[in-house]
């Protein structure tokens, strides 16, 4: 699917988050293209470095990077990059991270602790974002200046509540990350 030729700005963002929070999902759920995704079963091997704890009915992990588009009106498109969320793959979110104008943080509010690794790499790497509080089925709905204040976020960065495997609901999520980008660079 090609881009229509009124299309003026393409903008490069990263979903971002910890192992098991939805980043393959929220891509796939948005994507108006069909979406690439490097996903392989986990094996023996990841035992002791991919924590299923939270997540124990996981059978795939991303091994390089998700990929998809979505045009958000008639002159603007996002390209979407998710990336890996354990910790051997942080190497790979340099690349990732060139020419992104920012990301989208997606958090699960059971396991807010292990979301501080990717907010110190989003913060090193100079990324505007957002923080997408992902819903998951049987966790209640926390309210979200709770959430700003456990992940010590500044008042300025928008928290909002999202499930990513609602194709509007994701895309509101990314509408959100773009109007903060387009207030930020404005």
């Amino acid at each position: 699917m090609h881009l229509d030729p009124g299309v003026s700005h393409i903008v490069k963002v990263l979903v971002v988050g910890h192992f098991g929070v939805g980043k393959t999902t929220c891509i796939g759920s948005i994507s108006e293209i069909e979406p690439l995704q490097t996903e392989e079963e986990i094996t023996e091997a990841s035992e002791g470095f991919d924590d299923l704890a939270g997540t124990p009915e996981k059978t795939t992990t991303t091994v390089a990077m998700d990929f998809g588009r979505r045009t958000l009106n008639e002159r603007l498109v996002l390209y979407v990059f998710g990336t890996p969320g354990q910790e051997r793959f942080k190497e790979m979110w340099e690349g990732l991270s060139r020419g992104a104008l920012g990301a989208l943080v997606l958090v699960d509010p059971e396991r807010l602790d292990q979301s501080f690794p990717v907010l110190d790499l989003v913060e090193r790497f100079g990324l505007t974002y957002a923080v997408g509080v992902n819903r998951f089925d049987g966790t209640p709905d926390y309210p979200l200046d709770e959430v700003r204040e456990a992940l010590n976020l500044p008042a300025r960065t928008p928290v909002v509540h999202c499930d990513v495997r609602d194709r509007r609901s994701s895309a509101q999520a990314l509408v959100v990350l773009a109007q903060h980008l387009m207030s930020t660079l404005g």
